[in-house]
């Protein structure tokens, strides 16, 4: 009973050192990227201060240099990092230098859960449809439905998601008239019922959907019958079948585990793209998410929402990594074996 107490001691004292190791290493790597993306947003041309004074034929040098004191522009630029580091620190990722000044994190909240939204219902269909679509390809490799499906995802892969979503909207918005082509609601939103109401922003969000889950079925059935065809080759699989189990056991419960953790690091590597792969579908279509908070303040040089926008790109990257790595170990448990040998 000593003895068990005293594993299982050690064992605890192991996860909470290997924990308190990722931490901070996520926490440097955190770091770097906010020094490397603040140095670089201050480099491109332009300033917060030229939407305000060059458009304004009224504001003269005077008016610039007050604008740059109130945000702090006149400062030496590690100044104005160490400045926003520090605010980070308690949470606080200060106010946007656009004409409302409202607060970052309040504009990003607001617009987050639209963004989420979209891209999580969409990655779902996507992995229903995809994951089996890769299977059935993979294990009827050079059929019909093998050369049908890969021709329809070099289709999707060769054609660009603005393209797409430009195409969408003259046939469905503007030849059929049969959905919307822009924003999230219709001007009488606010008279319909609650089910009215949910109708109205589905046919909204039916178009960003479809461009969304094209581009995502197009990649992720292709790796997932490129990782099946890989496993359908090893010596395991060759001998579960020799040992006489039925087709739909050796593929269900022996190849596909081993087939889904490149998908598992596919899918953790996507996390960041819940704001990056945005910008363009949320622009085009006018819906108001992240994207297209994130693509105004770049446009207006609004250094403090700009990287507000980052640090969450950034943190959904590593939680992403995080995620897929814990993933693996309930894909594969020899993977938590050798996690609990190191």
């Amino acid at each position: 009973m000593t003895c068990l107490s005293v594993l299982s001691h050690s064992r605890f004292s192991d996860i909470l050192l290997r924990l308190a190791h990722k931490t901070i290493w996520l926490f440097l790597v955190l770091l770097g990227i906010t020094l490397i993306s603040f140095w670089v947003i201050h480099l491109a041309p332009g300033s917060p201060t030229d939407m305000e004074t060059i458009l304004n034929p009224l504001a003269g040098e005077a008016a610039r240099r007050q604008l740059e004191t109130l945000y702090g522009l006149d400062r030496p630029l590690y100044i104005q990092y160490l400045d926003w580091l520090f605010r980070l620190l308690h949470f606080d990722f200060g106010n946007s230098m656009s004409a409302d000044a409202r607060p970052v994190l309040t504009k990003i909240m607001e617009r987050l859960p639209l963004t989420v939204s979209i891209n999580l219902i969409s990655l779902i269909i996507v992995l229903i449809i995809a994951v089996p679509l890769g299977i059935a390809t993979a294990c009827r490799q050079n059929s019909l439905l093998d050369r049908t499906v890969t021709i329809l995802v070099f289709l999707g892969f060769a054609m660009p998601s603005f393209w797409l979503a430009l195409l969408l909207m003259m046939f469905f918005g503007i030849e059929l008239q049969w959905l919307p082509v822009s924003g999230l609601t219709s001007l009488g939103y606010a008279e319909l019922s609650l089910w009215g109401k949910w109708c109205d922003m589905a046919r909204h969000l039916a178009l960003p959907l479809l461009v969304y889950i094209i581009g995502g079925l197009a990649s992720i059935s292709r790796y997932m019958r490129a990782c099946m065809l890989e496993v359908l080759r090893q010596d395991y699989i060759l001998t579960a079948k020799s040992k006489g189990l039925s087709n739909h056991a050796v593929i269900w419960r022996h190849a596909l585990r081993n087939a889904l953790l490149p998908i598992i690091t596919l899918l953790g590597l996507s996390v960041p793209g819940l704001i990056g792969g945005s910008v363009i579908i949320e622009s085009i279509f006018a819906l108001p998410g992240l994207g297209q908070l994130f693509y105004a303040a770049v446009m207006a040089r609004d250094y403090t929402m700009i990287m507000g926008n980052l640090v969450l790109g950034a943190v959904l990257t590593l939680a992403g990594n995080l995620l897929a790595d814990l993933c693996y170990g309930l894909a594969d448990p020899r993977i938590r074996s050798a996690k609990g040998h190191d």
